[in-house]
Order: structure tokens, then C-alpha cells, then sequence
């Protein structure tokens, strides 16, 4: 009969006694799941590690227990679940040892998590589902494709190639990955060596996010049923042919970037449920994570044009992707700078986003810095001005823990989201404006209320020139005006 119970059974602690304390089991107790949470999520939960067994769940009761088909993969999962709290639902949930070495279910009372299980089994051992398996949900017929479609939505820190290998290889061997930008999104096609593992990969990862709150995954089978790679490098990768050429002169993986995170590196962990913020960057950086004294904050600009660049012009451009603490522009070569930002991944966001745009003429060079901080200059030394310490000012857009400015991170591009705009100003006024700055004002957009629009000019690098001259540009009447870089078009 389904009457099993933990000491946990009622869903309240107090009559708890100590589970943490059980003993390796291949029965998982799983606790405070959320209501709506189905068999499949709870399943998906323990696919990674490994074949599943049984399962039960009490629903009025917030609980399920989960049967691997080993103690080593219950072992595996709680070892990884305890590193990083397990989410359903965007739910944090519980799961400990059960006392019990087996879960015996009484099939009649537990008729559809049994239905549901029968047919992961069954797409787990490459067969099919039997016909009493109805209630299996649509999520668990036959995969179309080996090929999957993955968009990241507010993808606030980049994902990349390699990023997505190690989460998706946890469900099969990944054969070939397909990376591009459609729309301003990023987006993915990938390929494993069976359908079946697609399945089980779209079904555990789907809406899950990468990081915390942010790099959402969106997953579909794709109409493809075989990827067709010409290179390997960070766009595009074929892992069965290890000799294709890297092409166009795309680094096959930056070793630079690579080795700057080396020194403190733990492997990713996977998005089952989120990482921490701050693996982010790591991930970023390439295939390792960051341990807690990696590289810093702060990064070194080059090939600046000197005679126009100025501290404040660079804290208003790299702002847009982290809070700049303090600028110096080198003395002894003024075309290069030391940018501090509020942390690792914030400079790695922006070195993502900045290296290679064009600003005031000149290709801009980003790296990592091997300092940890930006100095001051001495108390009564003048250096010219060359130093500026931002720490306070009130222009940062990432103070505020949640603020929504985090979802609205995009690339450089020609077109640009304004807002905070009075409502006496005209789509002339901004035109005029904007094209004072230097440049053409290809299109505009109002939106509904007029505090905010789209306008678009000619180029990035316009753009770029027009966000560092009139983010913050006062309209009058106290409003400054705010400016970013939008992923539409007009």
C-alpha cells in the first residue's frame, strides 16, 4: 500500500527526526514540492544520475519519493542536489535519504506516476511505451528529431558552445552544436547520437535557468535531423571530427580567456537547477568555473583613441553592462585603461559585449586585468584627471537587487531603447538631438505613453557614440533622459 512515511509524511518539521542522518539509500525522500509539480518534473529530477526506478508522490502532502536504479546514482544526486538547491517550479525543494532500501507501491493508488515512469523506462531503455501508458503526457511520445532548438532568454550573462555541451552532455553524447544570433537572440541547434536522449534532455531542461533568474531555457525539437558543420570554434562544433578546420579565422576556443580563470577552476555544474551568479563569468570564460579568489573585476581597454576618451566616457559605456567603481586611464600610454567593475561577472559581461566595438573610430581592445583593484592617485598628487572614482555615483543601473535593467542587457546594436522622456518632448526634439551627436537617425518609435522609444542609427558605432553623449542628457524639468542598447529593429 502507498502509506510510506519518513517521520517527514505530514510536511512539518517539527515531528522530524533526523533523515539527514539516514544512510546512503537508493530511495530519495523528496520534500516541500510545490503543488501543481507533476510525476515528470519529479522525475526529471533524478534522470540525470542515472535510471529511475519507482516513484511516489503524496500529493496533499508536498512529498515524493524517487527509487534509482543504484545506491551510486542516489549518492551522486544527493551529493550534487546538496551543492545546488534542486528547483520545481522555480520552487526550492528537499531531498534527503529515505530510511526505506526499496519503495513498494501499490499500483491501483498510484496509477498515473506509474504510467508516467513506465514511459521514461521505456524511452530510457530505447523502447516504447506499452499501451497502458496513456497518462504519460505529450512531453514523453516518441522524439521527433535528435535535433533539439534551445533559446536562451534574458540572457544576462553569455552562454556559450561550451557552456551548453556540459549541460546538455549529461543526458547523452552531444554530436555537434550549432551556435547563432536570430532576431537579437541567441539561440542554438543541437545534436545528440539518439532521439531518445533529445527527449529526456528537453523534458528535464525546458524553462530551467543557467544562472539564477536569468539565461532561461526555451527548448523545442528542431525540423533538422542532422547538423551540417563546416567549423570548429566557439560558434559551431562537430565533436566526431576533431580535424575540421577553425575557418575565418575564429579562434577555435580563446586560451587566453581560458587561462585566466584556470587557476581556481572546479568543473560547471549543469542548469538542473540554477548556479550561483557567480559562476556566470566562468562559464563565460570558457568550460571552468570560478572558485571564490579567481580573477577580479577589472579590466584593461587598449587601443583607445587618446584624444577623445575620457574617464566618464567609459564608465557611461561599460556601465551598461555593470557598475563601474573606479576608471584610469594610464598615464605613460594613454590609449589604454584600467576599468573596475562592481565584480568578476560584470566584467566578464561587458569584455563579452565591448571587445572589438568601434568607439570614437578605433577598435577597441577588452581583456581581463591581472590587477584586483583600480588605485587612487595619492592625496594632492594631480594626475590630470586621468583617475575618476564613480563608487557612489547615483548613474549605476544595477544598485537595486532585482532591478529590471538585469533582463534588459544586450548587445551593442544600432538601435537604442530612450526613456524616462517628458512629455512635451517630440519625436523632432530627439531626432535633432540625436543626430547633433553625430550621425544619421535612420528611424523612431514611440511607444504607447511617450516616457519611452526606439530609435535607430545607421550603425553600432553611431549608436555607441550616442549612448556615451546623451545617456543621462538632462531634457529639462529634472528628467534625464536614459539610454540603451534595444534587441528589436524598427
Amino acid at each position: 500500500m502507498s502509506s510510506i512515511s519518513d517521520g517527514t509524511s505530514n510536511g512539518s518539521d517539527s515531528k522530524k527526526f533526523k533523515v539527514e542522518d539516514a544512510p546512503p539509500s537508493r530511495v530519495l525522500h523528496i520534500r516541500k514540492l510545490p503543488n501543481e509539480a507533476t510525476e515528470t518534473e519529479v522525475i526529471a529530477l533524478g534522470l540525470p544520475f542515472g535510471k529511475v526506478t519507482n516513484i511516489l508522490t503524496l500529493k496533499g502532502k508536498n512529498q515524493a519519493f524517487l527509487e534509482m536504479g543504484t545506491e551510486e546514482a542516489a549518492i551522486t544526486m544527493v551529493n550534487y542536489y546538496t551543492a545546488m538547491t534542486p528547483h520545481v517550479r522555480n520552487a526550492p525543494v528537499i531531498i534527503q535519504y529515505s530510511t526505506h532500501k526499496e519503495l513498494k507501491t501499490d499500483s491501483a493508488g498510484n496509477q498515473r506516476a506509474q504510467a508516467v515512469l513506465q514511459a521514461v523506462s521505456a524511452a530510457q531503455g530505447g523502447g516504447m511505451p506499452t499501451s497502458g501508458s496513456s497518462a504519460s503526457e505529450s512531453a514523453l511520445t516518441p522524439a521527433p528529431s535528435p535535433v533539439l532548438r534551445i533559446i536562451i532568454d534574458n540572457m544576462f550573462y553569455p552562454v556559450t558552445l561550451d557552456v551548453l555541451q556540459q549541460i546538455f552532455s549529461k543526458f547523452g553524447t552531444v554530436m555537434k552544436i550549432i551556435t547563432f544570433t536570430k532576431n537579437n537572440q541567441f539561440q542554438a541547434l543541437l545534436q545528440y547520437s539518439d532521439p531518445v536522449n533529445a527527449q529526456q534532455a528537453k523534458l528535464a531542461l525546458d524553462g530551467q535557468n543557467i544562472y539564477n533568474a536569468c539565461c532561461t531555457l526555451r527548448i523545442d525539437f528542431s525540423k533538422l535531423v542532422n547538423l551540417n558543420v563546416k567549423y570548429n570554434n566557439d560558434k559551431s562544433r562537430d565533436y566526431t571530427r576533431p580535424e575540421l578546420p577553425a575557418g575565418d579565422g575564429q579562434p577555435g576556443v580563446d586560451p587566453s580567456v581560458a587561462a585566466a580563470f584556470s587557476k581556481d577552476s572546479s568543473s560547471l555544474l549543469g542548469a538542473l537547477s540554477p548556479l550561483s551568479a557567480a559562476a556566470a563569468a566562468a562559464a563565460a570564460a570558457g568550460r571552468v568555473a570560478l572558485g571564490h579568489s579567481g580573477a577580479g573585476g577589472v579590466l584593461l581597454a587598449s587601443n583607445l583613441n587618446e584624444e577623445m576618451v575620457t574617464p566618464q566616457s567609459l564608465f557611461t559605456l561599460f556601465g551598461v553592462y555593470g557598475d563601474v567603481q573606479r576608471v584610469k586611464i594610464l598615464y605613460n600610454k594613454k590609449d589604454s585603461a584600467l576599468i573596475q567593475m562592481a565584480d568578476a561577472n560584470q566584467a566578464q559581461l561587458a569584455m563579452s559585449h565591448l571587445n572589438g566595438q568601434k568607439m570614437y573610430n578605433k577598435i577597441i581592445r577588452v581583456t581581463l586585468s591581472k590587477h584586483q583593484t583600480v588605485q587612487l592617485p595619492r592625496e594632492g598628487l594631480d594626475d590630470q584627471g586621468l583617475t575618476k572614482d564613480f563608487t557612489n555615483s547615483p548613474l549605476h543601473r544595477f544598485k537595486k537587487p532585482g532591478s529590471k535593467n538585469f533582463q534588459n542587457i544586450f548587445p551593442p546594436s544600432a538601435t537604442l531603447h530612450l526613456s524616462n522622456i517628458p512629455e512635451d518632448i517630440t519625436e523632432d526634439d530627439l531626432r535633432v538631438l540625436f543626430s547633433n551627436a553625430g550621425g544619421t537617425v535612420k528611424a523612431f518609435k514611440f511607444f504607447q505613453d511617450h516616457k519611452m522609444a526606439l530609435l535607430q542609427m545607421t550603425s553600432v558605432e553611431e549608436a555607441i557614440q550616442c549612448l556615451i553623449d546623451l545617456h543621462n542628457y538632462n531634457m529639462g524639468k529634472n528628467h534625464h533622459l536614459r539610454v540603451s542598447f534595444s534587441k528589436s529593429t524598427i
